[in-house]
This record gives structure tokens, sequence and C-alpha cells, in this order.
């Protein structure tokens, strides 16, 4: 690793974060999130979802929150998006990059898109297709690729055979998700491994919970093995509504403190940072922050 290379890492704050939240948090206050995390320099945001209003009602004003969001030059905005359905609303709505979600199990599949795998691979493949051919930069996550709630261990080979059937689709980066927290670096090691012999670690991505404290060191692992992508939380907010036991995200500041000290460039200023998570813990009323923050707090007029 050199000081040269950068990290880019996609605050999911917005979406992850709240998906979860009880308490609805009005619009003006995700723009006021959304417009704290550009301000700290973060790269790139993900700031909601395009899913039905019943299954998860903190995302039902995606259709007036992304037209209203003003993004920096050189930042990127996505939203997810779950069927061709979803991604005609994101349009809509001028969203120009989308994500869509694959779960590499089949019960993880029917509880969170109300798909088998088979189906579900079937609609990722035509939404990205649509996404493409409407000029759109695109991910795919691939949920519970370490384990799942529902089904336990997840095949390493069936992860890879999902991201290389995406990265065919299109997809132009593949997030690998543990999305219960229930890796360890060393399964990071070995599912990057295999997913390493036929794709190009610029186009991977990680995304990580914390359930088990081990996220921080499963982003270490990743970036040992040349990932340079990484999906954040502010504060570390966040959790699944269809897995049971999802935990937070890692936080964007524990991430960007670890890139900072091992010299990868982030563009994060940490001072700003910490405004951002102030803005966070006002919408959902309770404290918030990474293992890192009482840290950050005394020395924040650190740049990084």
């Amino acid at each position: 690793m050199t000081a040269s290379e950068q990290v880019r890492i996609t605050d999911v704050g917005p979406r992850d974060g709240l998906q979860s939240q009880k308490t609805l948090v009005p619009t003006a206050g995700k723009l006021a999130l959304i417009e704290a995390l550009w301000s700290a320099g973060v790269p790139a945001i993900e700031a909601t979802s395009f899913v039905s209003p019943q299954a998860v009602p903190q995302m039902a004003d995606a259709d007036e929150l992304m037209p209203a969001i003003t993004v920096p030059a050189g930042r990127s905005l996505s939203a997810l998006v779950p069927n061709q359905r979803g991604l005609e609303r994101a349009v809509r709505a001028g969203c120009r990059e989308v994500a869509v979600v694959l779960s590499a199990t089949e019960t993880m599949n029917q509880r969170n898109i109300r798909m088998g795998l088979a189906e579900a691979i079937a609609t990722a493949r035509d939404t990205l297709r649509d996404a493409q051919a409407q000029g759109l930069a695109t991910r795919a996550y691939i949920a519970v690729a370490f384990a799942c709630p529902f089904e336990g261990h997840t095949p390493t080979e069936r992860v890879h055979a999902l991201s290389t059937a995406m990265a065919e689709a299109g997809a132009g980066e593949i997030v690998v998700a543990d999305t219960i927290g229930a890796a360890a670096p060393s399964d990071v090691q070995r599912v990057l491994q295999t997913l390493l012999q036929s794709l190009p670690a610029q186009s991977l991505g990680l995304h990580l919970h914390n359930t088990r404290g081990m996220a921080l060191a499963n982003a270490w692992q990743g970036l040992q093995m040349g990932v340079r992508r990484f999906d954040a939380s502010i504060g570390g907010l966040g959790g699944c509504p269809f897995a049971p036991g999802a935990a937070g995200n890692l936080a964007t500041e524990d991430l960007a403190l670890l890139c900072a000290q091992a010299g990868l460039e982030t563009q994060i200023r940490m001072d700003a940072l910490v405004r951002a998570i102030d803005v966070a813990e006002t919408l959902v009323g309770y404290p918030l922050g990474g293992c890192s923050l009482r840290w950050i707090r005394q020395n924040k007029e650190m740049s990084i």
C-alpha cells in the first residue's frame, strides 16, 4: 500500500443506516445528513432505496428525496433498486447510479425480496441490463455472502458463481456483503481469494456489519488483499430489517481513520465528519459512533 492510493468510501448511512429505524426521519433531516456528509468530503453516498413503502416505510420518500439532493462535482450519489419497477422510479427521480441486491441463499431472497434464488438472479440481470441501457453506473450487492441468519454458512463457491454472474451482467462493482456481521478476517480472506481468481480487485467492494466487533479487522483484511472500495455508515448506524441479528455497519469514521493511518487517501475531513455524526444523532435520538469517536472528538482538527 502506498500513500498515493485512493480508497473510495460509500456512506450508506442515509439508506442502510436509516432503513431499520422505528421513528420516521423526515426528508429534510435526511437532506441535512447528506449535506453534512458531502461537507466532510465523503466521495460517495447511497441515499435511499426505491422499494415498497409498505416493506420499508423509512424509504417511502425516495421519489421526493433524490431530486432534492445537490451532488458536488466529482462525487457520486446512488440508490438501491430491487427490480425494474424500482429502477423506473429511480430514473424518474434523476438517479444516475443504482445498486441491485442479490442474496446468496434461497431463504434470504424469499425474506428480502419475496423471490427464490433463480428468479432473483434473473431480476438482477434484467435490472442491470436496463440500467446500463439508460447510461447508469451500476453496483451489485451479494448479500449474506459469509453467513445467512436462516441457512447458516454460505458456500464460497456460490458467492463466486453469483459474483461472476453479476459481473457478466455488467455490474461495475461487485459488493460482497457481510449482512449479519458473522465474518472473521479469515473468512474475508477465503472469499476474496476465490473471487480474485476471476475478478479484478478494483471491481470488488466490501459491505461490513459490526455485530461481532469484526468489521474493522475485516476491512483491514480487504485492504491487504487490494480491495479499495468499501461501504460504511456514519456513526456505525444501520442494520437490516429482513436479517435478524444484523447490527450496525462499519463506522465511516473508523474506516477513514484506519485508511489515514495506513497512508491511504479517502478525501474525508475528520472535523466535518464529527459534525455529520452529530446530525445523525439528532435524527435518530440516541448516541452513535464507532470505536474511534472519542479519540476523534479530541483530535478533530485532523484532516484525512
